[in-house]
């Protein structure tokens, strides 16, 4: 009992296990294969669906409302003690574009242009980069390179913008919603099974370790039907 209360609640002891980050996609609803006929809207409503509801925190007036404006290009660094409750940088959904839900309802998938959200695993203090944004990059994880023929990024050049790290921790950074890289895949060859293989990009980041696929990059599958 003595020694818990030598833990601090806001930072973890030792970190030396949680870094570089691992990835995840959002919509993740059966696993890592994306797969629907664009005639048939019963396939593809679920993913839609799932985007919009994860999106729903990142609302353009939702994160007027919580969080604040944030200077582009440099880490957010917050001094003070650990207790005190930290400041979050907005990401609002309309940064996402094409693939924000708000002109196109249904995020491409109704045209067989479906958008998927990637985004960074929350490591407290850490600071991705080393000053420079970590970016995306997406190519056929293994078959035929022309099978993915175009790919669309947003925000911009499809980079984690410095502003929103480090990351305090749960307790104190409450309001903080992870910064997204949409992933627009406008030209997929269609009716065939295409591994994709998305990574990050940036100093210190770690994309090739072969026992984990989940960390600086993952493996997912597209099939789109006609």
């Amino acid at each position: 009992y003595v020694m818990l209360l030598t833990l601090s609640p806001y930072t973890p002891t030792y970190r030396d296990r949680v870094s570089p980050p691992g990835v995840m996609i959002r919509p993740y609803l059966n696993g890592f294969t994306i797969a629907f006929n664009v005639s048939q809207r019963s396939t593809w409503q679920p993913y839609v669906d799932s985007m919009h509801h994860f999106l729903a925190a990142y609302d353009d007036k939702v994160q007027e409302e919580k969080n604040i404006e944030c200077v582009s290009g440099q880490y957010f660094i917050q001094g003070g003690n650990e207790s005190e409750e930290k400041k979050a940088c907005q990401f609002k959904r309309s940064l996402l574009q094409n693939c924000s839900g708000i002109e196109d309802p249904t995020f491409g998938y109704s045209r067989g242009q479906p958008c998927i959200l990637l985004k960074m695993n929350r490591i407290i203090g850490y600071r991705p980069g080393a000053g420079v944004p970590v970016s995306v990059n997406c190519k056929v994880q293994k078959g035929n390179e022309s099978d993915l023929r175009s790919v669309d990024f947003y925000p911009g050049n499809g980079t984690f913008d410095l502003m929103y790290y480090p990351y305090y921790g749960k307790f104190t950074h409450v309001n903080y919603t992870s910064p997204l890289v949409a992933m627009h895949f406008t030209d997929v060859k269609r009716s065939i099974l295409v591994p994709i293989q998305c990574s990050l990009n940036g100093k210190g980041i770690i994309n090739d370790l072969n026992s984990d696929r989940f960390l600086g990059r993952i493996i997912f599958t597209l099939n789109i039907g006609k």
